[in-house]
């Protein structure tokens, strides 16, 4: 049964290294794809009248129970992800943006983006739970978890086609607007929730038996990782499904402009300031292998669930099949095909030119709907302030971020010509041995 509640945990620390990818370098001063993939309002900035992005890669791994000296080192990582009292969360999320293209033209701009996305989860695990699968410990644990417990995870790829509009230039003041249409290919998806579980779990020398239990029970599944969750090469079917779904971003930029100087004839910003609604949409997954099952869970009197037979289990058809033969699930609705919600977002920004070639810039993003459902992708809310020393070619920042997941975390970046790379964590990773690690890098050009 152990392998049910971790391998996602573990599989994170294999195929990944917060999720705010590309922090600091989003709301730079050298505007390009990367600003506009956070506010489509931001085209009409490009640095450059055409921007061609070759490649960039961001993977993000948070959690709140183990440091990244503790999974690097890979030891105790069961015990020790099962302490304290608040639920267990670990979460990965890898953004993979392929080639792109971005142009501006008199007071529009548009863009053509694609990108492929997997985000694995263990979201809200009981840690009494935890604890008593993975230790071996003798005796009983109640379990009163009023929240859903998920194992999610899911991969889809985007190709998105964005537009802004310049609609006020004047000699102090800039305003955009924009917006992203999205065209979405679900790949695969997985999804374990276990919500409202109440019930008693007992460990005699190794013999676990759940008893005196009720949950409701989501079990889904589409494509490759109906097959098994620990294998990190079902995670690259991002295209599989075909169009099944689209999405919506929306965005307003204003800048206060600076006044030209005598070494300048144009302005640049006092203050670069955003807003978007981000990845508002749904996506269909109709794999031959679908299915979307909710199930209540019962275990009463003298029956016993014995937790030992998920012990060989490698994927979530495995659980499901042990769950039904063991005759204490009842089908409440069933579905083949099913829907899965985007993690939508509101982003909001600023970016302060301080002086000469220094800038400070703050960023949050809030999610618009609770993640905890089913039907959900997950994401973090994040706030991240970042300052830096920016020139024409070059720059270097430093981000503090607070996370959702993970807490506070400092990292740093830089950017030299096209190419980029940083982290918004490998200070704290470091020094501080913190519960987050991630890394970024990529390559663009300008025309």
């Amino acid at each position: 049964m152990k392998k049910v509640f971790i391998s996602t945990a573990l599989l994170i620390g294999i195929i990944g290294v917060a999720q705010e990818h590309f922090s600091g370098i989003n709301t730079s001063k050298r505007v390009g794809i990367l600003n506009a993939n956070i506010n489509p309002a931001e085209l009409n900035n490009l640095s450059s009248d055409f921007e061609v992005s070759v490649f960039n890669f961001s993977t993000n791994i948070s959690n709140n129970k183990i440091t990244f000296n503790e999974l690097v080192n890979g030891s105790n990582i069961e015990d020790k992800f099962f302490t304290g009292t608040d639920p267990a969360n670990i979460r990965l999320d890898v953004l993979i943006n392929g080639p792109s293209f971005a142009m501006k033209y008199k007071k529009w701009g548009f863009g053509l983006f694609s990108s492929a996305n997997v985000k694995t989860n263990a979201i809200d695990v009981d840690v009494n739970l935890g604890d008593a699968l993975t230790n071996s410990f003798v005796g009983s644990a109640a379990i009163n978890s009023n929240y859903n417990q998920r194992l999610n995870a899911a991969t889809w790829g985007e190709i998105g086609l964005a537009a802004s509009r310049n609609i006020l230039d004047s000699e102090k003041h800039r305003f955009n607007v924009g917006a992203t249409v999205k065209f979405l290919f679900p790949g695969s998806y997985m999804n374990l929730g276990v919500s409202n579980l109440k019930g008693t779990i007992t460990n005699t020398f190794g013999d676990i038996n759940l008893t005196n239990a009720t949950a409701d029970v989501n079990i889904s599944y589409s494509g490759s990782l109906a097959d098994n969750y620990t294998d990190s090469s079902n995670y690259s079917k991002l295209f599989a499904g075909g169009l099944n779904g689209f999405g919506a971003e929306i965005g307003v930029n204003y800048q206060l402009k600076e006044p030209k100087t005598d070494e300048s004839s144009s302005n640049g910003y006092k203050l670069n300031a955003g807003l978007s609604f981000r990845n508002m949409g749904t996506m269909s997954f109709k794999s031959e292998n679908n299915v979307a099952t909710d199930y209540n869970l019962e275990i009463q009197g003298f029956e016993a669930l014995n937790l030992n037979q998920f012990d060989g289990s490698e994927s979530i058809t495995d659980i499901e099949t042990i769950l039904v033969n063991s005759g204490y699930l009842t089908v409440e609705n069933t579905s083949k095909d099913f829907k899965i919600k985007l993690p939508a977002v509101i982003n909001a920004y600023v970016d302060y030119h301080i002086h000469n070639k220094w800038y400070i810039s703050a960023y949050t993003q809030q999610k618009l709907a609770d993640d905890s459902e089913n039907d959900f992708t997950t994401i973090q809310n994040v706030i991240t302030v970042t300052p830096r020393f920016s020139g024409k070619h070059y720059e270097v920042y430093v981000p503090f971020s607070q996370n959702e997941v993970s807490d506070f975390t400092t990292g740093f970046g830089f950017r030299l010509g096209g190419f980029f790379m940083g982290s918004s964590s490998i200070i704290t990773a470091v020094i501080n041995d913190s519960t987050q690690a991630d890394i970024y890098l990529g390559f663009r050009f300008g025309i």
